[in-house]
């Protein structure tokens, strides 16, 4: 299973930012899709996750702001960011936890993370 992340880039406070990530590969199942952050200097965080059954959980700091959805016959989770602050600069990771049609067991994957900049 492979991750591709794709939309982050260099936007002025209070502008917008859609982030994408598709799944390919040999897949089974995928249950949670998410996305994680980390800015210089810092852990990873959560930013965003979402159920199969669409049960969604936000970092606190981004709620109101950001959202998360997700296409299930695209394998694709997208993250909407609005109202972004220079303090929302990090590397974007997307994260799934999929059953890989060769194993039939759930692991975790990543993306290989999209930057996001804020700043005037």
């Amino acid at each position: 299973v492979q991750l591709q992340a794709s939309g982050g880039g260099l936007v002025q406070p209070g502008g917008s930012l859609r982030l994408s990530c598709i799944a390919s590969g040999n897949i089974f199942s995928i249950n949670n899709m998410g996305w994680y952050r980390q800015a210089p200097g810092k852990q990873r965080e959560l930013v965003a996750d979402m159920t199969t059954g669409g049960t969604t959980d936000y970092a606190d700091s981004v709620k109101g702001r950001f959202t998360i959805s997700r296409d299930n016959a695209k394998n694709t989770v997208y993250l909407q960011m609005n109202g972004l602050k220079p303090e929302d600069t990090a590397v974007y990771y997307c994260h799934y936890m999929a059953v890989p049609i060769e194993t039939l067991r759930t692991s975790v994957y990543w993306g290989r993370g999209t930057l996001v900049t804020v700043s005037s």
